[in-house]
């Protein structure tokens, strides 16, 4: 039916997602305060909400009918797997559905609502409840699998507690911690480069002594869409339970255009060091202390090479890292490098904290939100949220 595409059929596409670091803060207050999470999977969720306006579809090879496939064509009634704006739609339906049962938004992640004592965060279809008590979420729980004035019943099974969520293992220690770990994308990464039980390990993930450049007169890797899938796993490797690792594989995203051999090999030490620590995670073993500390450094153009720099500017550029830690439990970590180029020390050391600092915004308005809506009994007077933040000059 006549013209397709944006502005027809779809106007905008894009859909938020929970944040990790929503995530771990939440993980980290419940090890806390003693609450209670539960996993949930909304059922064939994009399907569950109507379509925003008419679209039709080809009819699919092998199904039968009186007609043509070229005089016949399938009008849909609900959001289909496979539409620029279904993940979109989808979001839209469940906050619709959300806000008429009396939940509240946060303000500062969109994936956050709040109920009475009760916290709902999700992933697309992957949702995670926290509440001091079972049974305010069962409450919650029956409250949207039912139907609620105009708005259907949410379609959605109960998982119980959080073991694994979005690929990432959630193990409950006996030691009362949690530990989060990936050992199946692990598996994965290292299946892709073709390593077995006779490989050889390494003990850190990238060299001490030399720094990984542009290469620009090295051999160029040709199988370069191998490259780009391995970093996008290693990436999300990185970003979950696995800091250890964010200096290596920002260093080797950094050249995704134009691989050469020389980053293969880089790529390949990841995966050697990951051999050996494939059991290994993130341990969340938060101390009694509601402290929010920023810890923060620069490498002042560590990564400068006087040879290459007029083909490289990026070599004039400096390194910023962080940690983000809530009760000594890291929530944000980066290394990267930084946008501007410094002209002195005190300049990179600057834009390390400016960078670092809002993280820490986001998460001090995140905690604050969660003041407000959840109404701890941490502390017997309204809480003074602050960060201390490290710096070495």
């Amino acid at each position: 039916g006549g013209e397709r595409g944006q502005g027809v059929q779809y106007w905008e596409t894009y859909s938020r997602v929970v944040a990790w670091t929503t995530i771990r803060l939440f993980l980290v207050l419940a090890l806390m305060n003693g609450w209670k999470t539960r996993q949930v999977d909304f059922v064939l969720a994009f399907p569950q909400a109507d379509i925003e306006c008419p679209m039709y579809m080809e009819i699919p090879r092998g199904f039968k009918f009186k007609g043509s496939r070229k005089t016949h064509c399938l009008a849909l009634k609900k959001n289909l797997y496979g539409q620029k704006q279904a993940g979109r739609v989808w979001y839209q339906y469940l906050h619709d559905g959300l806000i008429a049962r009396g939940f509240k938004q946060s303000k500062v992640d969109m994936c956050l609502y709040y109920k009475g004592r009760v916290s709902l965060m999700f992933y697309v279809d992957d949702g995670i409840f926290c509440a001091p008590t079972n049974k305010e979420i069962d409450d919650v729980y029956e409250l949207l699998t039912k139907p609620y004035d105009d708005h259907p019943a949410l379609k959605m099974t109960d998982e119980g507690d959080i073991s694994d969520y979005l690929g990432v293992k959630v193990e409950y220690l006996k030691n009362g911690c949690i530990k989060l770990s990936q050992p199946h994308l692990i598996q994965q990464i290292l299946n892709d480069l073709g390593f077995n039980e006779q490989t050889g390990t390494k003990k850190t993930p990238a060299s001490t002594s030399v720094k990984l450049g542009r290469d620009v007169c090295g051999t160029a890797f040709h199988e370069g869409r191998h490259y780009r899938r391995g970093i996008g796993k290693l990436n999300l490797l990185e970003q979950a339970p696995r800091p250890d690792i964010a200096y290596a594989v920002h260093q080797c995203a950094r050249f995704c255009l134009d691989p050469k051999v020389s980053h293969a090999t880089a790529v390949k030490r990841v995966g050697k060091y990951l051999l050996g620590t494939k059991d290994k995670g993130l341990i969340l073993n938060p101390k009694l202390s509601h402290s929010l500390d920023c810890w923060v450094d620069d490498d002042f153009v560590g990564n400068w090479d006087r040879l290459n720099a007029d083909v490289d500017p990026a070599t004039a550029k400096s390194r910023s890292g962080y940690v983000i830690t809530y009760a000594g439990c890291p929530l944000v970590w980066a290394s990267k490098l930084q946008t501007d180029v410094a002209l002195s020390t005190t300049e990179a050391e600057y834009n390390a904290l400016s960078i670092s600092l809002r993280e820490v915004i986001y998460i001090m308005q995140l905690i604050e939100d969660t003041h407000e809506f959840l109404r701890w009994t941490v502390y017997d007077t309204k809480p003074v949220v602050h960060c201390k933040l490290f710096e070495d000059n």
